[in-house]
C-alpha cells in the first residue's frame, strides 16, 4: 500500500486575520482523506511563535499554508519555504507578495489593460484632504491598508469627519493605505484554479445586507451578508468575470489558488477589486462554496490544490541554478 502523503497545515500567525485563519484551517483539514494524508496541524500564536503538535519529527511532503494577511500571505512564509526546498500550496513569493500590496496590485493590473476603480496611494507623513480626495474619487470613499485582507481596517466614508477617522484607523494596520473609488454594482467572486492553465468557477454574489462588507458582516453577524451561488448573471457577464479573473491570476503571477472579487455595475460592465491569494475557508467562505457548484468537492479541492503544489514543485527542481 502507497505510503500517505505527509501534510503540515500552518495557521494562525501574527496578523490581525488570526482567528480567520484558525477557523479556516479547520475545514481544511476536515476536508482531507485521512486514507491520503497524515496530517499535523501547525499552530502559529500572534506572537510568531510556531506550535507544532506534541513530539513532532516528521518530515513534511507538503506544506498547506493557510495564513491569511501580513506573515503568511504576503511571501514571507512562501519564501521560507521556498528556502527550506518544501512544496507548498497556493502562489509563490512574487505571486504572494503583489497579492497581498493592494497598491502594486492595482498599478499591474492597470498595466495589463484590466478594469479597476480610480485609487490614491497614502504614506505616512502624506498630507490629503477629504477635499481634494472628493475631487478625484467621487463624494463616498472606501479607506484600507494597503496590505491586509477580511476587510480589517477597512472604512466607508462620506464627511470629512469619517475621511479623518478611517485614515487615522487604516494606519494603525498598515504605513501604507488606499483611498477608492466607490463603486456602485453588485460585489462578485469568482474562485481560479491551477498554476499554467488556471481555470474558473461559476462566479458567486455576496449580497450585503450592511452598509458594506465589513469583517463584522463577513464573520460575526450572522446576517450581515448572504451568498447567491452561482451569481444570477448572464452569460455574457458571466464569461467576462470568469475571463477577468483568469487575467488577473495570470497578469499578478499567481498559482494554485485564490480568488478574485470584482463589482458588475447596472449596466454590465465589471471592474476587479482584489485577488485573495490564499482565500478563506471556513464555513461561509466562498473560494471552497464556488467549486462546490462547478463540480469540485471541498476534498477534491483540497487534492488538486496539494497536486499543483508538488507539480510545481517538480518542475521547479528540474531548473539549472549554476551554469
Amino acid at each position: 500500500m502507497q505510503n500517505k502523503l505527509r501534510v503540515a497545515i500552518l495557521f494562525g500567525g501574527k496578523s490581525a486575520e488570526h482567528e480567520v485563519s484558525v477557523r479556516s484551517a479547520k475545514n481544511v483539514a476536515a476536508a482531507m482523506d485521512p486514507k491520503k494524508y497524515d496530517v499535523s496541524m501547525i499552530r502559529i500564536d500572534r506572537k510568531g511563535q510556531w506550535l507544532p503538535p506534541r513530539n513532532w519529527h516528521t518530515k513534511v511532503d507538503v506544506v498547506f499554508p493557510v495564513l491569511h494577511g501580513p506573515f503568511g500571505e504576503d511571501g514571507t512564509m512562501q519564501g521560507l519555504l521556498r528556502l527550506a526546498d518544501v512544496p507548498f500550496v497556493g502562489a509563490g513569493v512574487l505571486g504572494s507578495a503583489v497579492g497581498m500590496d493592494k497598491d502594486v496590485m492595482k498599478r499591474l493590473l492597470r498595466d495589463a489593460g484590466i478594469p479597476i476603480g480610480k485609487f490614491i496611494t497614502l504614506r505616512e507623513g502624506d498630507k490629503l484632504s477629504y477635499k481634494d480626495a472628493k475631487k478625484k474619487l467621487g463624494s463616498t470613499l472606501f479607506i484600507k491598508p494597503a496590505n491586509m485582507g477580511s476587510s480589517v481596517g477597512v472604512s466607508k466614508v462620506k464627511t470629512e469627519a469619517e475621511f479623518k477617522k478611517a485614515i487615522s484607523e487604516a494606519f494603525q494596520f498598515d504605513t501604507k493605505i488606499l483611498i477608492e473609488q466607490f463603486i456602485k454594482g453588485r460585489e462578485i467572486e469568482c474562485s481560479v484554479l491551477g498554476n499554467e492553465k488556471p481555470i474558473a468557477s461559476v462566479p458567486g454574489e455576496i449580497v450585503v445586507h450592511a452598509d458594506f462588507y465589513s469583517y463584522d458582516a463577513k464573520y460575526i453577524d450572522e446576517n450581515g451578508a448572504s451568498l447567491q451561488i452561482p451569481a444570477k448573471l448572464s452569460a455574457k457577464t458571466t464569461k467576462l468575470v470568469q475571463e477577468l479573473s483568469i487575467k488577473t491570476f495570470r497578469a499578478l503571477e499567481c498559482e494554485g489558488m485564490g480568488r478574485v472579487d470584482s463589482f458588475v455595475t447596472p449596466d454590465g460592465r465589471v471592474f476587479v477589486n482584489e485577488i485573495n491569494t490564499i482565500p478563506g475557508f471556513t464555513s461561509v467562505s466562498m473560494y471552497p462554496k464556488l467549486w462546490e457548484a462547478s463540480g469540485i468537492s471541498h476534498s477534491q479541492l483540497i487534492d488538486t490544490l496539494i497536486a499543483l503544489a508538488i507539480e510545481r514543485f517538480e518542475k521547479q527542481k528540474k531548473l539549472k541554478t549554476a551554469r
